[in-house]
């Protein structure tokens, strides 16, 4: 009896599907895969033992359907795609398939925003609900979202950083609601995606691009909200890396605070630019002394090495809070003059 395709991993599918379509094409679809793929479809290949045709049939069919979507995608998007597939095979099919293609292709929501100038799509969601506004933002472009969030009121701006930082996966129901009345307001072209949005990585993105007053304004009501997501957030604000991005000045400032065991130990795994920035700022003697010490080191523990970084950030972040040094950011109020 043959196994139904749904027994079957994808993976076994479409090694049934090459076998199917001969040696030719085959090794015409070999061209465009990764070596990796191409071992692992080679071995379920190998695998393969005997496939009769109500099986071949069914995962040929499957193939059609998904390449018709697929097209069908490209010529009027995701919902005009979901319509047709669900007048041929019935929603449960449709949904099925869509859900596979978007997934694969990447699809991700909200495309036509991240087009859009960010005062217009401001002024569609500044009066929603946070919670939309936060689902909003987390798909944008950060420097877009950066804007929009600088612009809401300061009551709301804590708000909705604390909702994107704390998204998770989010209904592909509510995504196509919004998505649906912001299609409207800026009349362009929609796409969905069934992805996960938001986290804090998102909304340390977004603060990263805001000015230094709004990023404030932020932390300090998330302070008191929710103590431990704001550390959180605050850690991962400025990482070791972003050294390179600070003037000599302040370069100079960090080397005269930190401990020279925990900067050397912390350019142990630090890139050639953060590097040679540091040393730009030690005087030939010190910079000399400082690349034997590492060299006598030896090998020391990743761990070690981390929690040396987080030390140095702890204090760049704590000389900011007081004035002074200067993180770039965006907005006016870290001109210098």
């Amino acid at each position: 009896m043959a196994r139904g395709t749904k027994e079957l991993t994808g993976r076994q599918k479409a090694a049934i599907l090459l076998i199917s379509l001969g040696p030719e094409v085959s090794a015409q679809v070999f061209k465009h895969l990764r070596e990796d793929e191409i071992e692992q479809l080679t071995l379920e290949i190998a695998n393969v033992r005997k496939v009769d045709n109500e099986e071949k049939e069914r995962i040929l069919a499957e193939f059609h359907q998904i390449a018709v979507a697929k097209e069908v995608i490209a010529q009027g998007g995701i919902t005009y795609a979901r319509e047709i597939l669900q007048k041929a095979l019935g929603d449960s099919k449709a949904m099925d398939i869509i859900n596979r293609l978007t997934a694969n292709l990447q699809v991700r929501p909200f495309d036509f925003a991240r087009k859009a100038d960010p005062g217009q799509i401001l002024n569609f969601i500044q009066n929603e609900h946070s919670q939309t506004i936060a689902l909003v933002l987390s798909y944008l472009e950060p420097t877009q979202a950066a804007m929009i969030l600088s612009a809401l009121p300061q009551e709301r701006q804590a708000d909705v950083a604390k909702r994107i930082a704390l998204m998770d996966s989010t209904s592909p129901e509510v995504i196509a609601q919004v998505e649906q009345v912001l299609e409207q307001k800026l009349s362009a072209t929609v796409t969905q995606d069934y992805t996960q949005a938001g986290g804090i990585e998102a909304i340390v993105s977004i603060l990263n691009g805001v000015d230094r007053g709004t990023e404030r304004t932020i932390l300090d009501s998330l302070e008191i909200q929710d103590p431990e997501l704001a550390e959180e957030i605050k850690k991962r604000m400025f990482v070791f890396e972003d050294i390179a991005t600070l003037d000599n000045r302040s370069i100079q400032r960090v080397i005269r605070d930190v401990e020279n065991t925990d900067l050397q130990l912390a350019l142990k795994v630090a890139s050639e630019e953060v590097r040679e920035v540091i040393f730009r700022n030690m005087s030939k003697r010190m910079a000399d002394t400082f690349k034997e010490e590492m060299e006598f080191m030896g090998p020391v523990r990743l761990r070690d090495v981390e929690e040396a970084q987080s030390r140095i950030v702890a204090i760049i972040r704590r000389l900011e809070e007081a004035g002074e040094i200067i993180i770039a950011r965006g907005g006016g109020d870290d001109i210098i003059v």
